[in-house]
Parts: structure tokens; C-alpha cells; sequence
């Protein structure tokens, strides 16, 4: 199995446990998590699809267009993850409630 194969396979992992996570966990901390996972496992099919491309500079083995991309979006994904939970910690106080991960919870 080569590195390639294997790079891609963990990123459709990630891709899948993000997907798993959106649908399935309860509360909007876990699925920021879970979208964020989603968003790596993205970014590391995109980096292994930009590998194996044709537009290789010559002699360097890769383009760096895709991993100037990757990078910026890693970027934009941090900042948008820290608006995110920003948003959530200013909806919970408003809201008077503490509890990050079971805001879905119903009352027991």
C-alpha cells in the first residue's frame, strides 16, 4: 500500500467519522468538533488528490498551488471555529444555561 493510498483512505475516514458526528452527537460543541474533523479529512483528500496531479513543478514533486490553498483554508477554518464557539459561549450566556456539550438535553 503506498503513502498515497493510505493518506487517502484516512481522509475518508475523517470524512466519515465528521459526517457520523454532525448527524448523530447531541450538542453544538461536539458538532463544531465533528465539522471540523469533516473539514481536515477535506483537506487531506484534497492535498492527496493535488499529489498525485499533473501539474508538477519540475523537480519538486509537487504543485504548490493545492498546498497554498489547503493552507489558506486551514486558516479560514480556525478562525472560523473560534467565531463558532465565540458564538455558542455568547448564546449560552444570554441563555443562562452552563452546559456546553448536552445544550439538546431535555430536563430530567
Amino acid at each position: 500500500m503506498s503513502s498515497v493510498t493510505l493518506f487517502g483512505l484516512c481522509g475518508a475516514a475523517l470524512v466519515g467519522l465528521g459526517l457520523y458526528g454532525l448527524i448523530v452527537l447531541p450538542g453544538a460543541l461536539r458538532r463544531i468538533i465533528a465539522f471540523n474533523l469533516l473539514g481536515s479529512g477535506v483537506f487531506l483528500l484534497f492535498g492527496v488528490i493535488a499529489r498525485r496531479g499533473g501539474g508538477v513543478i519540475a523537480g519538486t514533486g509537487s504543485d504548490p498551488v493545492p498546498q497554498a490553498l489547503i493552507i489558506t483554508g486551514l486558516v479560514v477554518a480556525f478562525a472560523a471555529t473560534a467565531l463558532a464557539v465565540a458564538l455558542l459561549r455568547r448564546l449560552l450566556q444570554e441563555t443562562g444555561r452552563d452546559d456546553w456539550d448536552e445544550d439538546e438535553r431535555s430536563d430530567r
